[in-house]
């Protein structure tokens, strides 16, 4: 199949293309800088023989883009630029899903979150959960775009929407969110509260989506949260592999979300100003239960490779990339090539 995959060159995305590729699909991409290409793909050997220069949020873009393809894989999401990230974003959805509906294109693959049904109805979050109201630009507009495909699933459009949880692994082209926030625990210390989180490997959710390239199958629906871990179950894991003592840092949930309502006035004070912890982070961080990923298990085949390798490769590659030395690596920094 020809595959058009939105933000390719990104964590995610670039471990979906590769999984595409091996498994002997045309992949195109669509790519803001194809500069970007070489660098990601030329060092796992990957090739690309189609790419489009243009942005999701641009419709002309995208119809050009989606010409001549079988299958889409919308991966591609912008996290900081203000009131901006919640048009751009669903505009993306809108042009590459709806798209793709358009022209009768079997499937679609949205990338949502598990994040967009927070907060948790009930002790386990499961794919048909409602859809949750969120406080930052870039959680409305995850919220929305979920909102949108639901729609066209309700008229029977084949979309497939998987949700991951945090997703680690190694070769992360621009060190995201995730990975920082693993390269700064590790560094500084790890907050212990309540609530946890749910570790996914990229390469899993590349299989998943892999999997998941099967026309005439309808609309469908899959968790990919991993497993789910508590912040000292997390530090605990950390500790085994590096073999390194880390800081423990407690944290009651109520200081944790009054941390996070102060980066929210810092951030309307100051716009240039950008931190992860805002408040709904804070919720998220203090209230995350697992995600039901049973589904997803039975009728895609899908075994989530254990928690410990997931992290073990993520430390390593974190200390390959030079985030992390032998005093936080540990013995996992000797393995790093």
């Amino acid at each position: 199949m020809r595959v058009l995959v939105t933000g390719g060159t990104g964590f995610l995305g670039s471990h979906c293309v590769e999984a595409l590729a091996a498994a002997g699909h045309d992949v195109r991409l669509l790519v803001r800088t194809p500069a970007k290409i070489a660098a990601t793909f030329d060092p796992l050997g990957v090739r690309i023989e189609s790419h489009l220069q243009g942005d999701m949020a641009d419709p002309q873009a995208v119809d050009r883009a989606l010409e001549g393809c079988d299958a889409v894989l919308h991966t591609a999401a912008t996290m900081y630029g203000g009131a901006d990230v919640l048009e751009a974003n669903l505009a993306g959805v809108r042009n590459v899903i709806g798209g793709a509906v358009e022209r009768g294109i079997d499937p679609p693959i949205y990338i949502s979150s598990v994040g967009a049904m927070f907060p948790p109805s009930g002790p386990v979050i499961r794919v048909d959960d409602p859809i949750g109201e969120h406080e930052t630009v870039y959680g409305r507009s995850k919220a929305e775009g979920e909102r949108y495909v639901r729609s066209l699933q309700a008229q029977g459009a084949a979309v497939t929407n998987i949700y991951p949880g945090g997703v680690y692994g190694p070769r992360d082209p621009v060190i995201g969110e995730t990975m920082k926030g693993l390269r700064d625990a590790i560094r500084f210390g790890w907050p212990i509260t309540t609530g946890g989180v749910s570790i996914v490997d990229a390469r899993d959710v590349a299989h998943i989506v892999t999997a998941c390239l099967e026309p005439g199958r309808g609309p469908r629906r899959y968790m990919a949260s991993g497993h789910f871990l508590t912040w000292s179950e997390f530090t605990d894991c950390c500790e085994m592999l590096t073999g390194k003592k880390m800081r423990r840092v407690p944290a009651p949930p109520v200081v944790v979300r009054a941390f996070g309502r102060a980066i929210d006035v810092l951030q309307r004070l100051l716009p240039f100003f950008e931190y992860p912890l805002t408040h709904e982070a804070a919720l998220f961080l203090t209230q995350l239960v697992p995600g039901d990923n049973s589904a997803t298990e039975k009728d895609l085949g899908i075994e989530f490779r254990p928690t410990a390798e997931t992290l073990s490769d993520s430390i390593r590659w974190l200390a390959e990339a030079g985030e992390l030395g032998p005093k936080h690596a540990g013995r996992l920094a000797a393995e790093a090539p």
